[in-house]
């Protein structure tokens, strides 16, 4: 027995092939929430690498200002899997 991540539910792994995993809805949407979270982090993070590739072309002292701007976009998927950590703990 495999404990559940979103509900602390357990689930059962199939032994053989064919059968099914038995799980729950809030592992599918805890799926759903971290896989969209880090969508919409990679689609942040393709404007701002294009545009801090350009800035530093030009200037090498923002390096420091680029990479934290790159960086940001990171901590959404970050937040996204603390917050299905917290909300199974509950």
């Amino acid at each position: 027995m495999v404990g559940s991540l979103a509900t602390g539910v357990s689930t059962q792994l199939p032994l053989q092939a064919g059968e099914a995993i038995t799980g729950n809805i809030e592992n599918f949407g805890a799926a759903i929430a971290v896989g969209l979270a880090a969508f919409g982090a990679g689609y942040a993070e393709r404007g701002i690498g294009a545009a801090s590739v350009g800035a530093l072309a030009e200037n090498e002292d923002l390096f420091v200002r680029v990479l934290i701007l790159t960086v940001l976009p990171e901590t959404l998927v970050i937040l996204a899997l603390v917050v299905v950590f917290l909300v199974g703990q509950a």
